[in-house]
């Protein structure tokens, strides 16, 4: 791998970028440029893909409040791209596999050319099967009307429309992490995330039976006719406690945190403390472990679409049989509450399918976190390194890195696991019970997490801004 990196350096230094600033970027400016890219994130979501008939599928209609696009628009393939070649570098660098130093300045361009790459492979990756597999069809009329009734042009051009919005994606979210607060991923979940939730509370269209989806028009207009209450609105109720119960939890365990006191060495009193988070990985390897579900699901309907059901057949974009069934994710109280109607499948089948989607989000969450914390530089090795060069070391133990790699490692590993197995099973409750809008359980999960995480950042900006010494003491210059 090492030798074949080393072949591969010319081309991973030439990978297109945005360019890095050359200063510090004033926190206005990174409030406008963020604004700027979310303003345009918002605009590409509503361009209609040019060619597409009304008639196509949508292959991650249950992923789309953590994929961030918006179905049949130019931003139709969200974050998945980019997530997906995230998953692909964590599992190399995970299992030692991929041995780049991050730490020095040639491992960085090496590190950020290959995840380049890779997005713009997993772009082509994730829009052929669309294309091909019957998901995202041509328009017949635009066919005709163009090109003669020639729909492999139509589905070409198709196919071109989502690549340019996938690699819009991935160089806006290049803007947000270089010019802008946070991270573009994390800010188009938050922004997509925000959008379900306005929708799902005041939505005025009626969808599955007479009274609005909405859940305050839904409430007025079945007080007003008269329906039954428990029978109309009864798993809205469920679905506003959830949704209060998650933005309340993940509030409470983002500040849940093991201080570990730190000294200056050169500064007499100058003390500090370093806080290991119970979500030390934050939340976004749900992200990693959900995308990977997702991934599994398009293969499996793209397989049924063109008559290979081996692995199990689907209606629409929903899986009825065999294995896709089973590793397909609970969604809503729907999937999994039989006794309410008739979901086709006998109880102990349903029941399976719960076990199995709980085993794979809290044994997915805790290895993606251990993965993330190595990749990000969160490990006691890199978080005991970056302790040393700042001038700190904890009081009572010897000035040394390997000493504090072992005093760290008797926390951090332990907390990751915890916190990536606690946030699995919070995701699987939120879904199981239901939230408002269309955002899933995940969706909101993150979305509260990521807004958290945004405000500390821009309190911490501020602060920056008010003192500039405190840049140049936390390496922000």
């Amino acid at each position: 791998m090492a030798s074949l990196l080393d072949r591969l350096e010319p081309l991973l230094a030439a990978m297109p970028a945005v360019k890095s600033p050359e200063g510090h970027v004033h926190f206005k400016n990174k409030l406008l440029w963020t604004l700027g890219i979310l303003l345009l994130y918002f605009v590409l979501t509503n361009i209609t893909v040019f060619g597409l008939s009304p008639e196509s599928q949508d292959f991650f209609a249950f992923y789309r409040a953590l994929l961030a696009g918006a179905s049949g628009s130019l931003l139709h393939l969200g974050i998945g791209p980019i997530v997906t070649a995230s998953i692909v570098l964590q599992l190399l660098k995970g299992a030692d596999i991929l041995q780049i130093d991050t730490s020095e300045a040639r491992g960085q361009v090496m590190y950020m050319g290959l995840q380049k790459m890779l997005i713009l492979v997993m772009i082509v990756i994730e829009a052929i099967p669309m294309i091909v597999g019957g998901s995202m069809l041509p328009d017949p009329a635009v066919a005709i009307g163009l090109f003669g009734g020639n729909t492999a042009i139509v589905s070409l051009l198709i196919f071109i429309q989502i690549c340019i919005g996938g690699v819009l994606v991935m160089f806006m979210d290049e803007v947000v992490t270089k010019w802008g607060v946070g991270s573009g991923v994390g800010l188009f979940i938050v922004a997509g995330v925000s959008e379900g939730l306005v929708n799902g509370f005041l939505n005025w269209e009626a969808v599955s039976d007479q009274f609005p989806v909405g859940f305050f028009p839904r409430l007025f207009s079945i007080a007003m006719e008269g329906g039954n209450f428990l029978e109309y609105f009864g798993t809205d109720v469920l679905a506003l406690i959830t949704t209060l119960a998650i933005f309340l939890i993940v509030v409470y365990v983002e500040s849940t945190r093991i201080e570990i006191p730190l000294a200056h060495t050169a500064v007499r009193g100058a003390r500090a403390r370093f806080p290991v988070k119970l979500i030390y990985a934050s939340v976004l390897p749900m992200i990693l472990v959900r995308v990977l579900q997702a991934n599994i699901q398009m293969i499996g309907m793209f397989l049924s679409n063109v008559g290979i059901t081996i692995f199990g057949e689907f209606q629409g974009q929903t899986p009825v049989s065999g294995l896709m069934y089973y590793l397909a994710p609970i969604n809503s109280p729907q999937d999994w509450m039989w006794w309410l109607s008739d979901l086709g499948h006998a109880p102990w089948e349903i029941l399976i399918r719960m076990g199995v989607d709980i085993t794979f989000m809290v044994v997915g969450g805790a290895v993606f976190a251990l993965f993330w914390i190595k990749t990000a530089g969160l490990d006691s090795k890199d978080v005991a390194r970056q302790i040393q060069m700042s001038g700190m070391h904890i009081p009572g133990y010897r000035r040394n890195a390997q000493v504090l790699e072992k005093y760290l490692d008797r926390y951090i590993p332990r907390v990751t696991i915890i916190g990536g197995a606690f946030i699995g099973v919070l995701s699987v409750v939120a879904n199981l019970f239901g939230v408002i809008g269309a955002v899933g359980g995940t969706g909101l999960l993150l979305a509260v997490s990521i807004t958290y995480r945004l405000y500390e950042e821009i309190a911490s900006q501020q602060i920056m801004e008010m003192y500039p010494f405190m840049r140049q003491f936390f390496g922000k210059e």
